[in-house]
């Protein structure tokens, strides 16, 4: 069957070209008639296009025309219809971020990577940790601390030193980010249905910011984090070539 497919592409020389080239090959459909979404562009750019996608329940294969290219295929303009028609599909649920700052305002955002608490300043952060509203850890002290998906386990999670999770696993990764106190906690695995929150301790002199996949909150005093069940991101791969595949093989590089 032939799939009505809408091209997007990120603003790189690279793939603005495939763009132009792809769609005058394969035609593409305005985004309410497609069957597909092909993004064009590096893993940000995947990123932002499965945001966008949010309600729409259509599936999105991606082929690299960035750098690394984890969540995307390799590019070629040959076959396409074929490759749509064999590929793989992974769905994938966000993390929600509800970040309070210091002025009592909260904001909101979903990320697929990851939710992290960052610094803002010279000194070190120190956090107050809770799952599920027990406390699990009275002070970290650290330039940050993350909370990851399994399809995110291998960027800025694995980075830090977080274990690369499986896509199918029902937990989370709690990554700190170059901790001083506890100096040899090396993070948590949490349940996928957890409720984590993070408190911000003396945040006046260790201002933080918090971050879902490069939306940025600045000065948080509270962040809860927690996955999304009820949103689905539909992700397709080659075949052979899956999102398990690829988490597998990057423990063995």
């Amino acid at each position: 069957m032939t799939r009505k497919i809408h091209f997007t592409a990120s603003q790189a020389e690279a793939a603005l070209m495939a763009h132009e080239r792809l769609e005058a090959r394969y035609g593409s459909v305005p985004l309410p008639e497609a069957d597909v979404v092909v993004a064009l562009g590096g893993d940000g750019f995947m990123l932002q296009t499965l945001h966008a996608m949010k309600g729409r329940n259509l599936p999105v294969y991606g082929m690299n025309r960035g750098t690394v290219g984890f969540l995307m295929n390799n590019f070629s303009e040959e076959g396409l219809q074929e490759r749509l028609a064999a590929a793989e599909e992974t769905v994938i649920n966000p993390l929600r971020m509800r970040a309070t700052c210091g002025d009592g305002i909260c904001h909101e955002e979903l990320a697929i990577n990851e939710v992290s608490l960052l610094r803002q300043g010279p000194q070190a952060a120190k956090l107050r940790i809770h799952v599920d509203g027990r406390l699990r850890m009275e002070e970290l002290v650290c330039d940050g601390a993350l909370v990851s998906t399994p399809a995110g386990s291998t960027a800025y999670n694995y980075s830090a030193h977080g274990p690369i999770l499986p896509i199918g696993s029902e937990v989370l990764a709690l990554t700190a980010i170059a901790p001083f106190r506890p100096r040899r906690w090396r993070g948590a695995l949490i349940p996928k249905a957890a409720r984590v929150t993070v408190e911000v301790l003396n945040p006046a002199r260790r201002p933080v910011m918090a971050d879902a996949d490069s939306r940025s909150v600045r000065d948080v005093i509270k962040v809860d984090i927690e996955s999304v069940p009820t949103i689905a991101h539909r992700l397709l791969f080659d075949n052979g070539h899956g999102l398990d595949e690829r988490l597998l093989r990057e423990q063995f590089v």
